[in-house]
């Protein structure tokens, strides 16, 4: 079935960086569109970047410049490189993949930008 595996999550300080990984299985990684969202407490969970499987890439404006979303389709992994990191920054990151038009969500990794 299919799995997603985040890792890379932490604690990082105002500015500083931070590189969120994601491991895909049981599905044809290449194929097929991922993305990263965030979610803080008692809020919905928000659409952060996305890659297409011809690697188009969206952000959400606030990471524009600051986020960099990347793919190696050899290693079925999708990146998420973060820098100039905010207090604001601070969630729970999920990595989603769209298989046949089902998402399927990885457990999630805590990313904390504090002092």
């Amino acid at each position: 079935q299919v799995q997603l595996v985040e890792s890379g999550g932490g604690l990082a300080q105002p500015g500083g960086s931070l590189t969120l990984s994601c491991v895909g299985s049981g599905f044809i990684f290449r194929n097929w569109p991922m993305g990263w969202y965030l979610q803080v407490p008692g809020r919905e969970r928000e659409w952060v970047a996305s890659i297409t499987a011809s690697g188009k890439v969206l952000y959400i404006d606030p990471v524009k410049g600051r986020f960099t979303i990347s793919r190696d389709n050899d290693k079925n992994t999708v990146i998420l490189q973060m820098s100039q990191l905010k207090p604001e920054d601070t969630a729970v990151y999920y990595c989603k993949a769209m298989v046949r038009e089902k998402p399927y969500w990885g457990q999630g990794t805590q990313v904390t930008v504090s002092s």
